[in-house]
């Protein structure tokens, strides 16, 4: 009976500490779920003020190429064109990208399929000490290295697309890296043993076995990076040049929607209408990050379909 009773008393101490760490669980999914609707909802209804309480015309806002809030054109109406922040944006995200993706993989296929012991003794120090660093850091590189060599290189001020696009490859190249990694690691080992038994090279089986196989994960990979290099503010900011200008090269200075969002928010007030432009480009940004996780699960999905 004694026996019984221990048991029935661990079970019900068992079934309290279930019952509260169910209600803490959803307690803290509650306050995040609620935290990021209110993130949400401030952006959205300070970046639609633009055009619900100052009456700007949403389509000129994203075509137009003048950039002055401030000032009234000579029709009386303020000049706010997004356009050469949203195609600056793009056009660094997708070439950084586009430079990462060959070095990531060719990391990645080292570590995992080449020489997996030596690959990740020697090269896993490095992609962590790169997440590591700082921001600041690498736009104070950029600054000091990166802009002086472009300048002498091709001439101009140094300062431009060309260079953020080098600081972003730099940014974005370990979070490719490592979930490229990921990925090829998560690719069955019977998949590699069968392409040798029917004959095929290492290389044969890497690029049509493994690397097929592991393509939804380097996509995926791929959109988290182009998801950092479109958000990232500071290092950009130093190295791009920061004048709002339809990017007519590589050469040319330019800003991204974030970098005109740090060097402008902090000369503005609350409620006017160069604020409330700076928050319509913010959410834009948010936009573009909902954008980016919805390729991924998107492709989370068909890579789970197809296995």
């Amino acid at each position: 009976m004694d026996e019984i009773k221990q048991e029935l008393q661990s079970s019900s101490r068992a079934t309290h500490q279930d019952y509260f760490g169910k209600a803490l669980s959803y307690l803290c999914i509650t306050f995040v779920g609620l935290l990021v609707l209110s993130i949400l909802y401030f952006i959205t209804t300070r970046g639609l003020a633009t055009f619900t309480e100052n009456h700007v015309s949403l389509w000129k806002f994203l075509i137009e190429k003048n950039w002055n809030p401030g000032v009234l054109d000579s029709h009386g109406q303020p000049q706010i064109g997004a356009l050469p922040m949203i195609v600056t944006s793009f056009s660094v995200t997708v070439l950084s990208a586009l430079v990462a993706t060959p070095f990531a993989l060719g990391v990645a296929l080292f570590m995992t399929e080449i020489a997996p012991k030596r690959g990740t003794k020697v090269l896993q120090p490095v992609i962590e000490l790169l997440v590591g660093i700082p921001s600041v850091v690498y736009g104070f590189i950029g600054l000091s290295v990166i802009v002086p060599l472009i300048r002498h290189t091709f001439g101009g001020t140094g300062f431009g697309i060309l260079a953020g696009v080098v600081v972003l490859f730099v940014m974005v190249l370990p979070t490719i890296t490592s979930l490229s990694i990921d990925s090829i690691k998560a690719v069955p080992m019977y998949y590699r043993s069968a392409s040798l038994a029917l004959g095929a090279t290492r290389w044969q089986t890497i690029y049509k076995v493994v690397l097929r196989a592991a393509t939804p994960g380097i996509m995926t990979a791929i959109i988290f990076g182009m998801a950092r290099a479109f958000g990232e503010a500071l290092a950009v900011q130093m190295v791009i040049g920061n004048a709002v200008l339809m990017p007519h090269g590589l050469l040319t200075p330019s800003s991204t929607l974030t970098s005109q969002l740090t060097t402008g928010i902090g000369n503005t007030t609350m409620g006017t209408l160069p604020n409330n432009a700076l928050w319509s480009l913010a959410l834009i940004l948010l936009l573009m990050s909902l954008v980016f996780n919805i390729l991924v699960r998107f492709i989370g999905k068909r890579g789970s379909l197809k296995k």
